[in-house]
């Protein structure tokens, strides 16, 4: 059987027709020209189809003498299926490999691994403890051992499917950077056992600076628990938990286009919601890469054209949709002190409920007699800066203006003390 990676070099070295996705699209004499089609009804009526065929791939040539060394790095590894198989070892029908889209292509991982580790951002000049949650089958993994000892001393892979764990396990015997722990990176349990087994041995680092070792890194599953991750992640950050306790540890995504719009959406925006707040009030965040070098049915599995019996999903959970690489870094300032993330839940969880309505008119949804903080919103007493323009529509206020609300809030006698927040997803789901 042919390596994934003797395969995409002699596509390098065979000409063919580049494949072209025409679902939406019909090539003419003319140029490209855009197909009419019925919109479907709703989001939730347009069917993803259940059965597969492979979308056939034709991978650039490899130009740059550096990354064509890491490829042959890369090759030296304990080898994926060829990517022409992966539908047959990782079928799309288990809701695990539909919900997890993972990254497949070499060269893309590589370049992904480099821009998460490597970047003037990220980079803290010491050697990486990475820990590495939904790595599917591993081909970011490999990307990762492609770093040098001075870059990455120790890769902790969290992954809880069997036929993944199939491909990771050889890497471990492969290099001895390599840990690879059968338990998922959703549940609290997975990093108490990290730091029992003691494959967790950092120092805990001053706030002011970037972790110098630490760095965690996941594929944010496309289904509702993976936006809850992404969520409890943000919300970790203020509170110093989870792996916050050992400083400001750089976290790196991929995820769907949709999530980093609605984590990113800046004041006014149609995406702007609790998470956005939550997340630009913790974090400094930025696509690591440009979206155009992660074109979904080049580089990620299943990139299959859905064809035959038909399944129902929402339009931001349906194949295809675009995935990008993203960069988060805590605050060194936080917004939102520590303690005080439940109250900022709260609240935003309440009024974003009334997201075009204006503060006075929705800030009675915090609770009875929750009015009066319109007048310490207002005070005219104070500067100009620590006043909110109670006029302005939820989705519009700024960060200062949620910082205000929530200083309001908290000194506020009457304030309700069940906030009723849930604790850390523990995610079970279906393997088979």
């Amino acid at each position: 059987m042919l390596s994934s990676l003797r395969t995409y070099n002699i596509h390098l070295r065979t000409r063919g027709l580049p494949f072209i996705y025409t679902r939406n699209f019909v090539s003419t004499s003319n140029g490209v020209k855009k197909r009419r089609r019925r919109s479907p009804k709703s989001s939730s009526d347009a069917p993803e189809h259940a059965a597969d065929i492979v979308a056939p791939t034709t991978p650039p040539l490899v130009e740059d003498p550096q990354l064509a060394a890491l490829l042959s790095q890369y090759s030296r590894l304990p080898a994926l299926p060829p990517i022409g198989d992966w539908l047959s070892h990782f079928p799309s029908s288990s809701p695990v490999v539909r919900d997890r889209i993972t990254i497949r292509d070499p060269a893309s991982a590589i370049r992904v691994a480099h821009s998460f580790i490597t970047s003037k951002k990220t980079s803290t000049g010491n050697p990486k403890v990475i820990i590495e949650a939904f790595p599917g089958p591993g081909a970011l993994s490999r990307a990762f051992l492609t770093l040098p000892p001075s870059q990455l001393q120790k890769l902790i892979i969290l992954e809880d499917y069997g036929p993944y764990l199939e491909y990771l396990r050889p890497l471990a015997h492969a290099d001895p950077r390599v840990r690879v722990v059968p338990r998922s990176g959703f549940n609290w349990d997975t990093y108490s056992h990290l730091l029992e087994t003691g494959d967790l041995d950092v120092d805990i680092a001053p706030w002011n600076t970037l972790h110098p070792e630490l760095h965690f890194v996941t594929h944010i599953p496309q289904n509702t628990p993976g936006e809850q991750f992404v969520a409890q992640l943000f919300r970790c950050i203020p509170e110093k938990s989870w792996l916050f306790k050992y400083g400001r540890v750089p976290m790196s995504f991929i995820l769907t286009d949709w999530v980093w719009r609605r984590s990113s959406a800046p004041p006014k925006s149609s995406d702007r919601c609790k998470l956005s707040v939550t997340a630009e009030a913790a974090s400094q965040f930025f696509l690591s890469l440009p979206p155009e070098k992660l074109s979904y049915f080049d580089h990620f599995h299943p990139a299959a054209l859905p064809v035959g019996q038909a399944v129902f999903r929402p339009q931001n959970r349906r194949r295809g949709n675009p995935f990008l690489a993203v960069n988060v870094l805590p605050h060194a300032e936080q917004v939102i002190e520590k303690g005080k993330m439940d109250q900022w839940d709260f609240i935003l969880r309440r009024l974003f409920v009334l997201r075009s309505t204006p503060l006075c008119k929705a800030i009675g949804l915090l609770a009875p007699g929750a009015q009066v903080l319109l007048d310490v919103l207002t005070d005219k007493e104070l500067p100009p800066e620590e006043r909110v323009d109670i006029r302005t529509k939820i989705g519009h206020l700024t960060l200062s203006d949620w910082a205000l609300i929530a200083r309001a809030f908290d000194a506020w006698p009457f304030a309700p003390e069940d906030l009723n927040i849930d604790s850390f997803i523990n995610y079970n789901r279906d393997q088979s």
